[in-house]
């Protein structure tokens, strides 16, 4: 069986785990909490939804449920690479391996690989933000009463966590009383789709510029966000940080 890659240099990601003591225990964590992971291959243009059905220390192998159809289960097999997404306990479980093979696992077909040598566990949820990409800004629309009439604001998207977000309001249109709830505000995230959220003000902080002009930076919170949603919106956080290892990987 061929061996894990690593997600990355030492110390590349402030986030990686490299203790085998450590990863066996979050894996067999996601196995005992029977959550539902995500196992994608062709970076991401696959998305398989699985779960962890053994951890093996004694044989360094992991068990996980098979994809519906066999035709699947062989392009997972072949692909070079599979990585796995996951939450435990809110808090967002990355890893990757190139040596899937079918496997049998209380009589019934499974896929088994080794128990990788490192992987990403981020910070909880509620503190870790990442910033969004600048050169493709993505809009949050808002809708905003003005002069008695409903109308949709967008507004830029600075960063996000699975607490929350923070937008750019140049205008200063958006009334960012804190506590005011917004509903059915739309996020449209790359790769993952339009998803329907509820925000509420936490802050805003107005920003001059170099320039000299001014804008205005809203914290906003989720409120009342379901489990389908948060998971997206993990998925996404995860795509960030794939992408930024994978930039730092490439100027190294």
């Amino acid at each position: 069986m061929q061996s894990p890659p690593s997600l990355g240099t030492e110390n590349q990601s402030p986030f990686q785990v490299d203790s085998r003591r450590e990863i066996i225990s979050l894996l067999r964590g996601l196995k005992d909490s029977n959550q539902l992971i995500s196992m994608l291959i062709h970076d991401g243009a696959e998305v398989f939804i699985t779960s962890i059905l053994d951890v093996d220390d004694n044989n360094n192998t992991v068990t996980v449920d098979c994809a519906p159809g066999q035709l699947a289960n062989q392009r997972i097999i072949e692909a070079h690479r599979v990585s796995f997404e996951g939450l435990l306990d809110k808090i967002g479980i990355q890893f990757s391996t190139t040596g899937v093979h079918s496997a049998e696992f209380e009589n019934r077909p499974a896929l088994q690989f080794s128990i990788p040598s490192n992987l990403i566990r981020l910070q909880r949820r509620e503190y870790y933000r990442i910033n969004t990409p600048v050169s493709t800004p993505i809009k949050v629309s808002f809708s905003v009463e003005v002069n008695d009439s409903v109308e949709v604001l967008k507004l830029s998207l600075v960063d996000i966590s699975c607490g929350g977000i923070a937008v750019l309001d140049e205008k200063k249109i958006l009334d960012c009383t804190p506590g005011k709830i917004y509903e059915h505000c739309k996020l449209d995230l790359p790769t993952i789709g339009l998803i329907d959220v509820a925000l509420q003000i936490r802050n805003s902080q107005d920003l001059v510029l170099l320039n000299g002009k001014t804008n205005r930076r809203i914290g906003c919170q989720f409120f009342n966000l379901s489990n389908s949603v948060l998971t997206s919106v993990q998925r996404y956080i995860m795509k960030l940080e794939r992408e930024r290892n994978s930039k730092m990987t490439g100027i190294r």
